[in-house]
């Protein structure tokens, strides 16, 4: 009896000690995670290849390799360990090689390594490089993509005259056309073209010759060119109106491996992609919005028969959106994803019927995969206190398990919380959805201070999924109860609730916000209501300078890479669908609108605390609009920075500029909220 005792007293104490030990989450911590980029499952589903990616803080770069694991679970083993960057594997069809992209010859190239052994094989030498590759079901051949010159003559004139423009003295560019720069990028004239190649190398061959895309620029997926089942043809995105910079009518085209004439599977006029065959040949399922010009309309699942050519809509009363397809190998039922209140799910829809079935429910979950026997999924699987790892379950979703443990060793020393559900009536008895996040070793008998954390999009959505960049964890680690709202145009609530924010952008979602925080005060007592701050980025961070002149209810504001005057942004930026969808009109047909919800109207308002970061190298808000905020901020006298990054774009990507950017922003939240 005493020896049990003793047992159960010891096993108390180590339990305790345990959770004594656990820390709360750092910026080194935050890099130091391996992350889960892709993975591909063996044609017989007995192994998956998976990139993992890691960060090296002290160099500034990072280094991808491939790794496997047996389907079932174990140990995985590192596949590629060259210091150069291995990414995107694929199986050959009999499954006995890997490909992958590798840059350790320079230029990104297509490489397939055995699977009984042996050194990495060099496939392809492209003088431009490939950008993705795919196999051909029967193994003969490869498609991939690369960015070219259109009007050179062979890939060689394309990479020569890539030289000389990079070792010119003269780096000016005369300009005759829209969407001449893009994300954080000068387009130069350049396309990505699909060209076909032997699985053995040599030979290749341009399939989507001309002055167009393939896939498109933008409004694509993961998932823009394939081969039919026998390999006898691929379709592919492109969009070929005239001006891209106005026009979100990607279209679906098919073509013989061989070249030759392309023929037009989908000619609506909104957006068109992400084919995919189903097994048996007879249908292309592919992904389509209803309203041209609107970037985030809902995506409906489309059929295309291919011996008919009828068009069929599955999801037709299914008013979520279609995010990934994979089609059940007896060609009867497709999976597919969505955004649904905050998670990233899975359902799958019969063919014969239109039944739709969800399948898996809980946690945000990509990159779906099936077995060839129809029935496993594996997925890779997040939770806001979970990185990525690789799971799998059931067809129906049951008997779910993990099978990689990536970071197991430094999860197991960070205390993390999950995420608490709200809903609240907005302004008009609008249900609104949100969530809390609290801070390591909360007690509820203490009192917290907060920060209100603001989405972009507008048309994104806060998940439950532990996100790289705008990490809740790394908020709360302070000691702050993080608050997210869904508010209006938010995806995952239907299509009425996402249309909501358009020609309304500091209207209804600003007034969801407040209403929203204060029913957040109300319902959790612990949060101390003159110790908020408020934080977003693109449009999150255009909600920031439109609060800064409505409101001095928050005690710090930081605004990374947001809108501040909507009339210059119409000029400036790349994507002119965007603006005229949601501003009605371009801002020489409807100045008013613009400059009703520039937040720079109200800058003579401009109060809190507030700091401004933005990336030199950002073509979607360009950095003009920071400079901007921060000018008013200025003369306004308003306490404020400016972090400047004459390196990165719309996102903070390299390690030690992401670690500035945390110290920064975590420090100016605190030097605002706890003096």
């Amino acid at each position: 009896m005493r020896r049990i005792l003793f047992i159960i007293w010891l096993s108390f104490l180590l339990s305790h000690s345990v959770i004594a030990q656990r820390r709360a989450i750092t910026v080194e911590d935050l890099w130091s995670l391996r992350r889960v980029n892709a993975f591909a499952l063996s044609p017989d589903g007995q192994w998956i290849a998976y990139t993992l990616i890691q960060y090296k803080m002290e160099k500034n770069t990072r280094d991808t390799d491939i790794y496997l694991v047996n389907s079932k679970g174990g140990l995985a083993r590192q596949l590629t360990t060259h210091p150069a960057n291995d990414e995107k594997p694929r199986w050959s069809p009999d499954g006995s090689l890997l490909s992958f992209i590798s840059t350790r010859d320079g230029l990104p190239q297509i490489y397939t390594i055995s699977m009984e052994g042996g050194e990495a094989q060099k496939i392809s030498d492209i003088p431009t490089g490939v950008d993705d590759f795919i196999w051909s079901p029967d193994g003969k051949y490869y498609a991939f993509t690369s960015t070219i010159y259109p009007d050179a003559a062979n890939l060689d004139s394309s990479a020569i005259m890539d030289r000389q423009r990079l070792d010119s003295q003269v780096q000016a560019r005369l300009i005759d056309h829209l969407l001449y720069r893009h994300w954080d990028r000068w387009l130069e004239g350049k396309r990505s073209h699909l060209f076909v190649m032997s699985s053995t190398g040599g030979r290749y061959w341009d399939v989507t010759p001309g002055d167009f895309d393939t896939p498109p620029i933008s409004l694509g997926s993961n998932y823009d060119f394939t081969f039919s089942p026998d390999s006898k043809e691929i379709a592919f995105v492109r969009n070929i109106d005239p001006v891209t910079a106005i026009s979100t009518n990607n279209d679906i085209f098919t073509i013989s491996v061989e070249g030759g004439t392309i023929h037009r599977v989908t000619r609506n006029l909104a957006n068109d992609n992400y084919p995919v065959y189903s097994p048996d040949g007879r249908y292309i399922a592919y992904r389509a919005m209803r309203r041209p010009g609107f970037e985030s309309d809902q995506y409906d699942l489309m059929l295309y028969d291919r011996e008919t050519g009828n068009i069929q809509n599955l999801t037709e009363q299914f008013d979520l959106d279609i995010e990934e397809i994979i089609w059940e190998p007896s060609s009867d039922k497709i999976y597919f994803s969505t955004v649904d209140q905050g998670r990233v799910v899975i359902f799958s829809v019969e063919i014969k019927n239109d039944k739709i079935k969800g399948v898996v429910l809980t946690g945000s979950n990509t990159n779906i995969r099936i077995d060839p026997e129809g029935n496993t999924l594996y997925f890779i699987r997040t939770y806001i206190n979970l990185p990525h790892d690789i799971y799998r379950c059931d067809r129906n979703g049951e008997d779910c398990f993990q099978l990689t443990f990536i970071n197991q060793d430094l999860l197991s020393q960070l205390q993390m919380n999950s995420l608490n559900d709200f809903w609240y009536p907005s302004f008009d008895n609008k249900i609104v959805h949100g969530f809390t996040l609290n801070p390591p070793f909360f007690d509820p008998a203490k009192r917290y201070p907060a920060i209100l954390l603001i989405h972009g999009g507008p048309q994104g959505a806060w998940l439950d999924e532990f996100h790289y960049r705008w990490n809740a964890q790394m908020f709360a680690s302070r000691g702050y109860v993080v608050i997210m709202m869904n508010i209006r145009g938010s995806k995952g609530y239907g299509q009425e609730f996402c249309f909501a924010v358009s020609e309304d952008w500091g209207g209804t979602p600003y007034r969801d916000l407040m209403f929203g925080l204060d029913y957040v005060l109300k319902k959790y007592p612990y949060i101390q209501p003159d110790h908020i701050a408020a934080a977003g980025a693109s449009y999150g961070g255009y909600m920031i300078n439109w609060i800064a002149g409505q409101t001095d209810r928050f005690e710090a504001l930081v605004s990374h890479s947001g809108v501040s005057n909507l009339s210059s942004l119409y000029g400036s930026t790349e994507e002119l669908w965007f603006p005229e969808w949601e501003f009605d009109g371009s801002l020489y047909e409807n100045s008013k609108l613009y400059e009703k919800w520039s937040p720079l109207q109200y800058a003579k308002n401009f109060t809190t605390p507030t700091l401004v970061i933005h990336g030199q190298q950002d073509f979607r808000v360009p950095v003009e609009q920071g400079l901007q905020m921060f000018t008013a901020l200025q003369r306004q006298n308003v306490p404020s920075k400016l972090l400047y990054f004459p390196d990165e774009g719309h996102f903070i990507n390299k390690p030690q500029n992401a670690c500035l950017w945390w110290n920064t922003v975590l420090g100016w939240i605190d030097q605002w909220i706890r003096q």
